[in-house]
């Protein structure tokens, strides 16, 4: 298993046109869902997806913006031109354990940032949990901006989406997710570079709603790689700390 957050991609996806993400063919979307997805990218070179939850915070992996480095939101303008919004303040869960993220352990891998304005053009997205319990082959939506092809950072940008179902034994610490053709034994959808912190819906009767991050992801049977297993932290236990540590900074959830 590997995080998605690389180093060496963030140029591309600033200076190359918009083209693809999630491996395996996910479907390219600008309304719905994908009306919340925003970029992330940091001093040091690597690239994330966030979610926006109130029109100044912005959900995303705690790995993602971890302290040593700036960060800014890769906003488009009216001519589809890139233009990167300052992070006012990072605010990371306090049990989250890097050391237990580098070992592929489950940790509360969540994050929020703060903006200075208000994003344009985008919408927000409500924060829930996902349901008890989590039945295997459940269905989830994905959304992320991440590569289509491993290692080439210009294959990311666009946000893309895709519908995949839980495997193995889901629950409240993690979540692993599969794509229903392939079944993580050979190449399918999956999350890979520059997708981690995307969202993860689930469908509720007033709409989707994020119940989870993504946080890692395989190749096919556990390689390392992307297009077999997607590794997703839910927000079970941290909707109470993203929804308080969001209305201290003003936010109305």
């Amino acid at each position: 298993m590997k995080t998605l957050a690389h180093a060496g991609a963030a140029a591309a996806l600033l200076f190359a046109s918009p083209a693809h993400a999630i491996v395996g063919g996910g479907t390219p979307q600008a309304e719905g869902v994908a009306r919340a997805v925003v970029t992330i990218v940091g001093s040091r070179g690597n690239f994330c997806t966030g979610s926006l939850i109130a029109s100044k915070v912005v959900l995303t992996a705690a790995h993602c913006v971890q302290p040593g480095a700036d960060y800014k939101i890769v906003a488009y303008g009216a001519d589809n031109t890139p233009q990167l919004q300052n992070v006012r303040t990072v605010g990371i869960h306090p049990n989250f354990n890097v050391q237990a993220m580098a070992a592929h352990r489950a940790t509360a891998d969540v994050a929020l940032l703060q903006l200075e304005i208000p994003l344009k053009g985008k919408s927000t997205v409500p924060v829930g949990m996902p349901k008890i319990p989590i039945p295997v082959g459940g269905r989830f939506t994905i959304a992320g901006i991440g590569v289509t092809v491993r290692g080439d950072g210009k294959s990311g940008g666009t946000t893309r989406v895709a519908g995949l179902v839980t495997t193995g034994q889901p629950g409240t610490l993690q979540i692993r997710l599969v794509d229903p053709v392939t079944n993580g034994v050979r190449d399918g959808i999956g999350a890979c570079t520059g997708d981690s912190g995307g969202p993860v819906f689930e469908d509720t009767p007033n709409g989707p709603m994020i119940i989870g991050v993504i946080s890692w992801s395989t190749g096919p049977n556990g390689a390392v790689g992307c297009g077999g297993l997607t590794g997703v932290t839910p927000l079970t236990l941290y909707r109470d700390w993203i929804l308080q540590t969001a209305r201290s900074w003003g936010a109305a959830l």
